[in-house]
C-alpha cells in the first residue's frame, strides 16, 4: 500500500491487520454505534471502555435510523452500520439482535423489537409470547428452549464492513423475573444458571474476560470483533 493509501485508510478509521489479512483493525478512538436504544447502547459502551474507543450514538448524533428489511440479524446489523458510518463519516458498529423460540419456529427472531410495538413495550411483547407458547402447550422448560443472538457489524465510511455473530440458549420463564437489562431479559434463563438475565447485574451479564465470563450473546459476538478488530490502548 502507498503512504497515500495509508493516510486515507487512517482518516477512515481502518488499518490492514496484517499482509496476509484482509480483515480491518481500529485505528480510531471514536466510534458511533448505530443505536437509538439507551439500554443497546449503555451495553456496548461497558463493553468497548477496556479498549480506549469513545463512543457516540446514533440518536445523540441524530442520525436517522435506515430501513432493517435484511432477511438475517447480520444483514440488518450491516445496515445500520454502513448507514451510521456514511452519515458520520467515522467508524460504526451496529448490533442486531433477537429472541429465537423454538416451539414458535424460531419468532420472534429478527422481527423481535416489532413485537414490542412503535412503544418499545417489551412486557407486552414477553406476554405474547407466553401466549403463544401456552397456545402450543408448551408449559414445561423442555418445550420452552430458545436463545438469544446478536450480530454485530463493524463498518467504516468507505463501505468495508467485519460482521460477526453469536448466541446463547436458555429457557423462557414465567412470570418475567428482574428489572435490570432490557428487552426479553427477564423471561430469559440462560443455561447454567439460576437467574435470568434480568437479574443480573451488568457485569454478570455483559462482562469481559478475565473478570467476567462474557455470558450474553452480544458479549460473545464482541469477544469475537474485538479479537479480530480491536487493540488495548
Amino acid at each position: 500500500m502507498t503512504d497515500d493509501g495509508q493516510d486515507k485508510d487512517q482518516k477512515l478509521g481502518v488499518r490492514p491487520r496484517s499482509l496476509s489479512s484482509d480483515i480491518g483493525l481500529l485505528s480510531s478512538d471514536r466510534l458511533v454505534i448505530a443505536t437509538h436504544n439507551p439500554g443497546k447502547l449503555a451495553e456496548m459502551r461497558e463493553l468497548l471502555t477496556p479498549y480506549g474507543i469513545a463512543a457516540i450514538s446514533a440518536g445523540e448524533l441524530g442520525l436517522a435510523e435506515p430501513d432493517e428489511n435484511g432477511m438475517s440479524f447480520i444483514e440488518n446489523a450491516c445496515i445500520k452500520a454502513r448507514a451510521a458510518a456514511k452519515a458520520s463519516q467515522l467508524p460504526a458498529l451496529a448490533d442486531d439482535s433477537g429472541l429465537a423460540v423454538e416451539a414458535l419456529d424460531g419468532a420472534p427472531g429478527i422481527h423481535s423489537a416489532r413485537w414490542a410495538g412503535p412503544d418499545r413495550d417489551f412486557h407486552r411483547a414477553m406476554e405474547t409470547i407466553e401466549q403463544e407458547l401456552r397456545a402450543r402447550g408448551a408449559t414445561s422448560p423442555e418445550r420452552r428452549r430458545a436463545h438469544f443472538v446478536s450480530a454485530l457489524c463493524l463498518a467504516w465510511p468507505d463501505g468495508h464492513t467485519e460482521p460477526f455473530e453469536a448466541r446463547v440458549g436458555g429457557a423462557l420463564v414465567w412470570p418475567p423475573r428482574g428489572d435490570r437489562g432490557f428487552g426479553y431479559d427477564p423471561m430469559f434463563l440462560p443455561d447454567g444458571q439460576q437467574r435470568t438475565f434480568g437479574e443480573m447485574s451488568s457485569e454478570e451479564k455483559q462482562g469481559l474476560p478475565p473478570r467476567g465470563r462474557g455470558l450474553s450473546h452480544r458479549a460473545r459476538a464482541f469477544l469475537k470483533l474485538a479479537e479480530a478488530c480491536l487493540e488495548r490502548r
